[in-house]
């Protein structure tokens, strides 16, 4: 297909990626997709209507692309979208009025450091693989930071939370000092609870340990959020002295797990955020997470991509039905079946860069979501973006609102319907029972606040 330019399709269907993988390639479907969108590009062109990528870059280009998505399947329409949903403003307002109120659970941002500015041409590269159009021209570290992260969620999204999250290598990502520092000043200048914030810790280091009492009182932690992967949570092609080399695999339920969640239960925050899948390293497999979660049901287990690798590693198959002993989404099930427990549990699903590898893959989105709705209950699959890595989250958002477990399916493998009350409990609903938040009056404050505050924390920030 050539090179294209990657502001003439929506952001679902370019090839972006995270800090821990590369964009996936494309398939003949996604293909298919793509020519349709950028004939309608061709006709649109010359026009004197909206120009192409601002059309593309709206609910307009959103409803256009997921309808180019339903074109390349057999029978089966994916995303209920009507064609007057991509030419007028009002119907595609109401094609994706479903859950108005969005909880993000995992958001993250760049701090500008110094680590990260002597990286920063380093990244550039990297940056450039993984996002070409988003990011072109910007030529300082502190563009992808802070201003860009509450710009993308909170000013061109209809996200009324998010929770802050980073990583165990944080000399890039936020350490959890910036984490707390960006949540108190956003309270400060009047975010009024709109963010929230994990800490991360290493489990494998005692110190850490002895300090998590002490970092929940001082940080305002609301969870604590895990790597058991070393592998992971450093920039993909970074160079090494910009990676920590004391990290190492552990398990949720070896000595160095339980030690870890003992003092989970002796604290006061008793969610624990652990990331597992996207790479297919084995320590990143969701196997420990069942017998962890049937140790300590005082505990909540958030798992975070829901055991999901993405097919750009070499040998992943496609998501389809459940099969005991399977990859991918079936390694969580099994663990959590098999430790006995089950839907409704301690243990959540969340689908934060699953759910954007998904979008154009519609058939294995309903196997995703129709598997995990199954296994864990309406009440226990969480919201995620892995924002700010694929730019404002509203596309992800409005492709979810659209989505639907075609009939078919149900019938054929026991899914459930996926109704707009699942939609709302999935995009909110489950992320406010967790977090203890009012959702009435978080939606109230999303509707009512000017984001004067966004400036002002972003301005702070860099100050400092």
């Amino acid at each position: 297909m050539g090179r294209m330019n990657h502001g003439y399709l929506p952001a679902f269907l370019q090839q972006r990626g995270t800090d821990e993988y590369q964009g996936v390639p494309y398939t003949d479907s996604d293909r298919a997709a793509i020519r349709s969108i950028l004939a309608s590009a061709t006709e649109a062109s010359g026009t004197g209507d909206e120009p192409w990528p601002e059309y593309i870059s709206s609910k307009l280009g959103t409803a256009r692309g997921l309808r180019a998505l339903n074109e390349t399947e057999d029978g089966d329409a994916f995303y209920d979208v009507p064609l007057e949903a991509t030419e007028d403003t009002e119907a595609a307002a109401e094609c994706f009025s479903v859950a108005p109120t969005v909880i993000d659970v995992q958001t993250h941002f760049m701090v500008d450091s110094d680590n990260a500015r002597r990286a920063t041409p380093i990244y550039h590269e990297f940056v450039r693989q993984i996002m070409p159009a988003w990011w072109a021209g910007l030529d300082s570290v502190t563009q992808y930071g802070i201003a860009e992260y509450l710009r993308c969620v909170f000013l061109e999204s209809s996200t009324a939370v998010a929770v802050l999250s980073s990583a165990p290598t944080q000399e890039v990502l936020a350490p959890n000092e910036v984490l707390t520092a960006t949540r108190e000043l956003a309270d400060r200048f009047g975010a009024m609870g709109r963010l929230l914030n994990h800490t991360v810790v290493d489990p494998a280091k005692p110190a850490q340990l002895e300090q998590m009492d002490r970092w929940a009182a001082a940080m305002g932690t609301v969870a604590w959020k895990v790597y058991t992967d070393p592998t992971v949570g450093g920039m993909i092609g970074m160079d090494s002295r910009f990676v920590s080399e004391d990290l190492f695999a552990w398990r949720l339920d070896d000595e160095v797990g339980s030690g870890f969640l003992d003092e989970v239960s002796r604290s006061n925050v008793d969610i624990i955020c652990a990331h597992k899948g996207i790479g297919n390293h084995p320590a990143a497999s969701p196997a420990d997470v069942g017998p962890a979660a049937a140790a300590h049901p005082d505990l909540r287990f958030l798992v975070y991509h829901s055991g999901y690798v993405v097919p750009a590693h070499e040998g992943v198959a496609p998501e389809g039905p459940y099969e005991r002993g399977g990859g991918g989404v079936d390694r969580l099930i099994d663990s959590v079946t098999g430790a006995g427990v089950g839907p409704g549990g301690n243990v959540y699903a969340e689908i934060g860069s699953t759910w954007f590898n998904l979008i154009r893959r519609p058939r294995e989105a309903a196997h995703v979501l129709g598997k995990l709705l199954v296994a864990f209950g309406p009440d226990n699959v969480l919201w995620g973006t892995d924002s700010i890595w694929y730019g404002p989250p509203e596309p992800l958002v409005d492709a979810f609102r659209a989505f639907q477990i075609p009939v078919s399916m149900q019938e054929e493998f026991g899914y459930p319907a996926l109704t707009d009350e699942v939609k709302h409990k999935v995009l909110a609903g489950n992320a406010a029972s967790v977090y203890g938040i009012d959702l009435e009056s978080a939606r109230r404050r999303a509707e009512s606040d000017d984001c004067a505050w966004i400036n002002q924390v972003a301005s702070e920030l860099k100050g400092r």
